[in-house]
């Protein structure tokens, strides 16, 4: 595949990956049978995804929503000197708690496939636009961006934060950045519900 039409896919996929994600979530919210310990277990890992969602987009604003990349400025600080991809490391915890909080009465390979196969889908959704994002930031901030990745991995934080970041912390875009965000947490927290009281 040549540079122009892997660009391209990446561009759609981008442009397409909250629709893609919720294939995972409807089979999980389909095929899962949750139990109170999957529950006790899932849904504070959850929540937690969220928060760290919440804490990124404080740093990124509303520039995350958008159907292309965009990026008014390169943000290093808050969960960013970190890793360099918090979103997605949030997203993917959320989406490790729902897993395990949906499936608590499947059996094993139900559960297996259920847990792996929405946590292989988001990596694979994200191995798609990540290279896409930094393809676009690297254009944008050039040795800026390059020395920002050299101190700070893609998807494992590090544990101490990398010195030197820029970005301010501003809560009041989490409102309107994160709406559809919460929309969708809190349908899986109905499904969830639902479904927890009917098995």
């Amino acid at each position: 595949m040549d540079d122009t039409n892997n660009d391209d896919l990446q561009a759609l996929v981008f442009k397409n990956r909250g629709l893609l994600l919720t294939i995972p979530a409807a089979l999980l919210a389909l095929f899962g049978r949750p139990s109170a310990t999957g529950v006790a277990l899932g849904l504070p890992l959850a929540i937690a995804g969220e928060l760290v969602r919440c804490w990124a987009v404080g740093y990124s604003g509303v520039t995350t929503r958008g159907d292309a990349v965009e990026a008014p400025q390169l943000v290093t600080a808050g969960p960013y000197a970190y890793v360099r991809n918090p979103l997605y490391v949030g997203n993917f915890i959320t989406a490790l708690g729902f897993a395990l909080a949906f499936t608590g009465k499947n059996g094993f390979g139900t559960k297996l496939a259920l847990v792996g196969g929405s946590l292989a889908a988001m990596a694979a959704v994200y191995a798609i636009i990540i290279p896409h994002e930094e393809h676009f930031l690297h254009s944008e901030f050039g040795e800026a961006f390059e020395r920002y990745c050299e101190r700070v991995p893609p998807v494992i934080p590090l544990a101490q934060p990398a010195q030197g970041g820029e970005g301010t912390w501003n809560p009041s875009v989490i409102r309107d950045a994160e709406s559809r965000t919460f929309v969708s947490f809190g349908v899986m927290l109905g499904l969830l519900v639902l479904k927890t009281l009917r098995t």
